[in-house]
């Protein structure tokens, strides 16, 4: 039987790459002002709102295709980090009604995309298995 790690990897960085791009495209329709309110309320500067467009729309997109993957699927990584942490730390000890952790979505885009850091984009990608950042 033929290896199928690569087709794994590309099932990953397809599903986290489009759901989370999803995400960046409401984002762009909605406007920043809910992620730039959230980045004030942290007491951070209210320019680094507009990266949550880099984790959520770019970074997929690389993710998608297969460039760069390595490094887009640590971004998205970070931009999960701060997404629990500007919008949703009052959550995490928190249940949701089904008995299931209340950020299990959130959590599951965090490690999805910090296991494709370590994994890489597999040979079904635009920059190949080889490439050093993929």
């Amino acid at each position: 039987m033929q290896n199928t790690d690569d087709f794994g990897k590309l099932l990953l960085r397809l599903v986290l790459g489009i759901l989370i791009l999803l995400h960046g495209i409401a984002k762009i329709i909605a406007g920043p002002a809910f992620i730039i309110a959230s980045v004030k309320a942290a007491g951070l500067p209210s320019q680094l709102a507009y990266l949550v467009y880099v984790g959520e729309v770019l970074a997929p997109i690389l993710l998608i295709v297969g460039i760069w993957s390595r490094p887009a699927a640590l971004i998205i990584a970070g931009n999960m980090a701060f997404a629990i942490f500007l919008v949703h730390m009052k959550q995490l000890g928190s249940l949701n009604e089904q008995g299931g952790w209340a950020l299990e979505l959130q959590g599951m885009f965090l490690v999805t995309a910090l296991a494709l850091a370590f994994l890489g984009a597999g040979r079904f990608s635009l920059g190949g298995r080889g490439g050093r950042w993929n």
